[in-house]
């Protein structure tokens, strides 16, 4: 053993330096082995040094294009929610006139035409702070679905409320005449204290029916014809007070109640929108509001059918 350790140190190379101007030298030996032992080391050190520098090179680059790929996702996706956003708006109008379209076959007396049909619609997902990776794509692919879904769904939607809209535009042609004496908008503005049907009485505590809408409002509030007719009653009634009654035609008579004051007569011709008389608290009443009825061939209807203002 120490032999092959002799015979590996037995070579060396010889170093001299010079120590000084006069002359005198420094004389080391290093043997070759060594020598060749450590620039093979300094080789691999420097083979590993490189290829580790390297993987960071590549990581870095890597690490830049997911932080972009990241931001774009991100970009995409705030995107589509804005444009799912804008779906769900234009779905809100289709329904509202669908609303508006069944009031109007109501009052006509219309079948529900194809506008009738709910398509259910839907827009959303995850949080656009999920992780990213294939959560995102899935996420993604998703939403681009469901609003393609539900583009397709408005299409359809709106290409039926399109002929729906085209047949009552052939009615009313048709019937100008009715459309003008059926009554289509609030007689005043306020809220709603008691609706049409069963109730309790705030006079007696029993239980009654009501045969109109009690629409509270400020005393002297304008009170409007809610159609073309005529004044056929501008009497006073113990229960109505101050009453005006309109008859419009085709059946169709409405009532206004507890009036302060009246401003047509009996056989006057009125006009929609026209004020006809101003809230009051006349007759059976606690507190200002006008008791607006509807009856139809003398039988009392719910006047909220007929009003087509929200």
């Amino acid at each position: 053993m120490m032999a092959s350790i002799r015979r590996f140190l037995a070579e060396k190379y010889t170093i001299i330096l010079m120590a000084d101007l006069a002359g005198r030298m420094v004389r080391f030996s290093i043997p070759k082995n060594i020598v060749k032992a450590g620039f093979a080391v300094i080789g691999v050190f420097s083979i590993f040094v490189g290829y580790f520098a390297y993987n960071m090179f590549k990581i870095n680059l890597h690490m830049e294009d997911l932080d972009h790929m990241r931001e774009t996702s991100m970009i995409q996706k705030q995107e589509i929610q804005r444009f799912a956003l804008k779906v769900e708006e234009f779905q809100n109008q289709l329904n509202r006139l669908e609303k508006f379209d069944k009031k109007l076959r109501i009052i006509t007396a219309l079948d529900s035409g194809v506008a009738g049909k709910n398509d259910s619609f839907g827009v959303g997902g995850p949080s656009t702070t999920d992780n990213f990776g294939a959560s995102a794509e899935k996420y993604t692919e998703g939403l681009l679905n469901q609003l393609d879904d539900d583009i397709a769904k408005m299409d359809s939607k709106a290409a039926k409320q399109e002929i729906s809209f085209h047949e009552l535009d052939g009615f009313f042609k048709d019937q100008s005449t009715l459309l003008t004496s059926t009554p289509s908008i609030w007689p005043t503005r306020g809220w709603v204290t008691s609706g049409f049907g069963y109730r309790v009485s705030p006079f007696t505590g029993m239980r009654e029916f009501h045969e109109g809408l009690d629409i509270s409002t400020q005393m002297g509030a304008p009170v409007l014809s809610p159609a073309n007719g005529v004044v056929v009653d501008t009497g006073r009634d113990n229960g109505y007070g101050n009453l005006v009654e309109i008859d419009h035609g085709y059946g169709i008579v409405t009532r206004f109640g507890h009036n302060s004051k009246v401003l047509v007569k009996r056989g006057e011709h009125v006009k929609r929108g026209q004020v006809i008389a101003r809230v009051g608290s006349t007759g059976r009443s606690t507190g200002p509001h006008v008791h607006y009825e509807v009856r139809l061939n003398g039988v009392p209807v719910n006047p909220y059918r007929y009003i087509l203002t929200d």
